[in-house]
């Protein structure tokens, strides 16, 4: 039982070791678009939102992407349809962003 604890303890250390130094496994940007609302106004697969004034967001470039979630978190872009998504940009950190981005630009 002490082996099992002392694993059980290595793990956890080295976990911890591994999100302190930013090593941490890769986050899951399918995912996490799901869980983070994306899902709701772009669609299951981000071509077929809800309204036509939504972006399709399919296919797009992870960097174009990422810089306008965090323009729209920030408030450096305030316009269009940016006032529906500023609400809900602080469920979101910047490593998600950047995970959902490259997720999206996966996408055909």
């Amino acid at each position: 039982m002490k082996y099992v604890n002392k694993l059980a303890l290595a793990a956890l250390i080295g976990s911890s070791a591994a999100l302190a130094s930013g090593t941490a496994m890769a986050l899951d940007g399918a995912t996490l678009y799901k869980t983070k609302t994306c899902i709701a106004c772009h669609g299951a697969e981000a071509k077929a939102p809800v309204l036509p004034s939504y972006p399709k967001l399919a296919g797009q470039n992870a960097a174009y992407a990422l810089q306008q979630m965090k323009d729209i978190k920030s408030g450096a872009r305030s316009n269009g349809q940016t006032a529906a998504m500023k609400p809900v940009m602080h469920l979101v950190t910047d490593d998600e962003m950047a995970a959902i981005a490259d997720w999206l630009s996966t996408l055909k």
